[in-house]
């Protein structure tokens, strides 16, 4: 999911060949501490997070040890150290022998990000390393402890179901279970749709796929009481613009993978996803905020979270993107949020895999 061999073979050759952004991406995230084979995993049976991390019994650990386990299969394809394969089949196999649960509030969220990183580690460790004897059990960890709480979906902010519908389509694509995926793609389409507004929408947003916003009052509300509706507004553009990368990030991993899995779902979001992205990169590249935009003042940081849209849809699709461009390039190497995005310019600037 979200990259394939084919990508990651370019991303190889780029790196071996000392090109830029490339080599420079593989060396940020050499020298992270996601990289180091000292690393030890720190699993436990149930993993508590509340509500803005608190309280925070493992939710930091298992975050970055899914991370970890990431970079080290990216850098075992792209570098060929067997250690790092290694280490990436030992961090899986510390949390796949120990996890129960997530608990708290924030449990839903918690398992959506780990849940998206843990199989994109894993499918590349699969195909390419030559042993892993637990497999099986990592499997029925992502089936047992992580499926049944993702694919359940989320009626809080989009940004959470978004990210839960990644980890549950990942989750299926790992487990080549296709009812699950075909759920998770459905609600996927549904919050996507929900999530950011264009102008063939009509008059207001749709309506969230699951919940209780059923009105226009309640829907004002719930777009953090932004009236005026413009095309790539999200529904947490007024919130601020770290959640709303969130959700956008969680929008283009699906879409990527989709792409990879023979459906390709980007033509079907290009219209929402080019508007969002376009909209939001605008003003974090200085445009002053119009005052019928969330009165005039908004809350940047929208992230490292545009390198798998802008490859999609500027270079695949020949979309012209001139604010995602000065964003995306101003900010290479894109590295990661510590949560669930790590290392885009590394897998997808200028991918033409």
């Amino acid at each position: 999911m979200m990259i394939s061999r084919a990508q990651l073979d370019f991303v190889k050759g780029k790196v071996t060949a000392g090109a830029q952004p490339w080599a420079s991406a593989y060396t940020q995230m050499l020298n992270s501490r996601y990289a180091s084979l000292s690393r030890t995993p720190a699993p436990r049976a149930t993993v508590e997070c509340g509500s803005y991390s608190n309280p925070n019994n493992g939710c930091t650990d298992e975050r970055e040890d899914a991370i970890a386990a990431y970079t080290d299969a990216l850098i075992w394809y792209i570098g060929g150290n067997s250690a790092y394969a290694q280490k990436s089949i030992a961090l899986m196999d510390a949390w796949s022998a120990t996890i129960k649960a997530h608990t708290n509030s924030n449990a839903p969220l918690q398992t959506g990000w780990a849940g998206s990183v843990w199989p994109r580690a894993a499918e590349i460790i699969r195909y390419t390393y030559s042993s892993w004897p637990n497999q099986a059990r990592f499997a029925t960890m992502l089936r047992n402890v992580y499926l049944p709480t993702v694919i359940a979906g989320s009626s809080s902010n989009g940004n959470w179901e978004l990210s839960m519908m990644e980890a549950a389509v990942g989750i299926s694509v790992f487990l080549e279970d296709r009812a699950s995926y075909d759920r998770a793609i459905t609600r996927f389409k549904a919050r996507t749709a929900a999530y950011v507004y264009v102008t063939a929408d009509g008059s207001q947003p749709k309506y969230p796929p699951v919940g209780s916003v059923d009105t226009r009052a309640e829907l004002i509300s719930y777009w953090q009481g932004q009236s005026t509706f413009v095309d790539g507004l999200s529904q947490e553009t007024c919130r601020d613009f770290v959640h709303t990368g969130y959700g956008l990030s969680a929008i283009s991993h699906v879409a990527e993978t989709t792409r990879i899995q023979g459906e390709d779902l980007w033509p079907e979001v290009s219209e929402r996803m080019r508007h969002a992205l376009g909209f939001h990169t605008k003003f974090e590249n200085g445009t002053a905020v119009p005052a019928n935009i969330c009165g005039g003042s908004v809350v940047k940081g929208l992230g490292p979270v545009s390198e798998v849209a802008y490859n999609a849809l500027a270079n695949r699709l020949g979309i012209a993107m001139s604010n995602s461009k000065t964003y995306t390039e101003s900010r290479r190497p894109q590295g990661t949020n510590n949560l669930f995005v790590a290392w885009e310019t590394l897998t997808h600037a200028n991918n033409p895999a």
